[in-house]
């Protein structure tokens, strides 16, 4: 494939999870955000927080949350004479693109200056985490904490951790039927570089079982499938939690009976 500066710094991106303590100056910090703002976008529906002062994850000096911003949106409607009649569903599913789109710029203009960063995702699962956010940083309705970020130099090396093979993540014209063995060959690659980077040997993985199986596994006998697999197949069955959540924000993106009926 064709290399530069640019693409170096996108191929090299990780997820650090060790962080010095030099602090970036307030030049990187505007450096990093203006480049988050040159993203492709819908309506500019996001806004940028940043913390300095809390205890960030990982000991990482900047915190920022992105958040889906409809308030702002609606304000300069107002201003204008308009009133939004666009549903709350559509709005929110381009606010997510807009905020997220921001967000990738960030990490890449960060990793091109020197700093790592790690994404979290406890927001996208948790109504408890986006009361608490909204709170913190007394968010009016309409905005919606939407993706963590934290970043910073790290204090880690490794190298960048394997994705899967293109043949499985480039399809042209259709949408290819998967065979088992196609799968296994897609799994292959990803099991056999996690494993390989020793990233399961560096960390104890834990992962609450309710079928009857260990709670605990050896490394010989994990997989990054595994690990994924874990996941998907127990966490937040329920989404009547985050519908809450979305309302509390202000935004009403399907019939009030979906509560109920969770």
């Amino acid at each position: 494939m064709i290399r530069n500066e640019t693409i170096d710094a996108m191929m090299n991106r990780r997820s650090v999870r060790k962080y010095t303590k030099q602090a970036p100056s307030d030049d990187v910090v505007e450096t990093i955000v203006r480049a988050g703002q040159q993203a492709p976008f819908a309506s500019q529906m996001y806004s940028v927080l940043l913390s300095r002062k809390k205890k960030a994850p990982f000991g990482a000096p900047l915190w920022f949350v992105i958040c889906v911003d409809a308030y702002k949106l609606e304000r300069f409607m107002k201003v204008r004479g308009w009133d939004v009649v666009s549903n709350d569903l559509s709005l929110l599913l381009l606010g997510l693109q807009d905020a997220a789109y921001a967000a990738e710029n960030m990490v890449t203009a960060a990793e091109s200056l020197g700093l790592g960063s790690c994404y979290l995702g406890e927001g996208s699962m948790s109504g408890a985490r986006i009361a608490k956010i909204a709170k913190d940083y007394k968010l009016p309705r309409r905005v919606l904490p939407m993706v963590e970020l934290v970043m910073g130099y790290p204090d880690e090396e490794f190298a960048p951790r394997p994705r899967y093979p293109l043949p499985f993540a480039l399809f042209e014209d259709e949408y290819p039927e998967l065979s088992d063995d196609d799968v296994r060959a897609m799994m292959k690659p990803m099991d056999d570089g996690y494993l390989e980077q020793g990233y399961y040997s560096r960390q104890k993985v834990k992962i609450p079982i309710e079928d009857g199986r260990p709670d605990a596994f050896t490394f010989d006998d994990y997989s990054w499938t595994e690990h994924i697999s874990r996941k998907w197949g127990q966490w937040v069955p329920s989404s009547a939690d985050m519908l809450a959540a979305l309302r509390e924000r202000g935004f009403d993106i399907g019939p009030r009976s979906e509560l109920s009926e969770e």
